[in-house]
């Protein structure tokens, strides 16, 4: 069964108030959804998967702390927080959620697309289900 998910006002406010959030000229989130379209029909053109009816979903937690670690030496980043789910996930829950707040846009953009696929390429194992 599928977690609560957390309130990005709430992350906001809370990463607003942070002592390093003075250094943040940008904070940019990401909410990873689980969609009806397999992975390998969107990445690879596969055809005839059906639809995914749910993700079984887990995650490395210690590696996904050592990511966190890792990413707040990055250029510029002085705040990450991250939230993933687990378990059996329908279309339409979250899968993820990134929060990242650094000094300029190149650094917040860079950092989360960086930090994202380090999560989703090694860190997590997704089963899709077809319906």
């Amino acid at each position: 069964m599928a977690k609560p998910e957390p309130s990005i006002d709430q992350w906001l406010k809370e990463a607003k108030a942070d002592p390093k959030a003075a250094q943040c000229g940008m904070f940019l989130t990401h909410n990873g959804t689980v969609r009806v379209t397999p992975k390998a029909q969107v990445r690879e053109g596969v055809e005839g998967l059906g639809d995914v009816a749910q993700v079984e979903f887990s995650y490395d937690a210690a590696g996904v702390d050592a990511a966190v670690a890792d990413a707040l030496t990055w250029p510029g980043v002085y705040y990450v927080r991250v939230w993933l789910n687990e378990g059996a996930l329908d279309v339409g829950d979250s899968i993820m959620y990134v929060l990242i707040g650094a000094d300029i846009r190149p650094n917040a953009i860079d950092a989360l697309q960086k930090l994202v696929g380090k999560i989703k390429n090694d860190l997590v194992v997704e089963k899709e289900i077809y319906a």
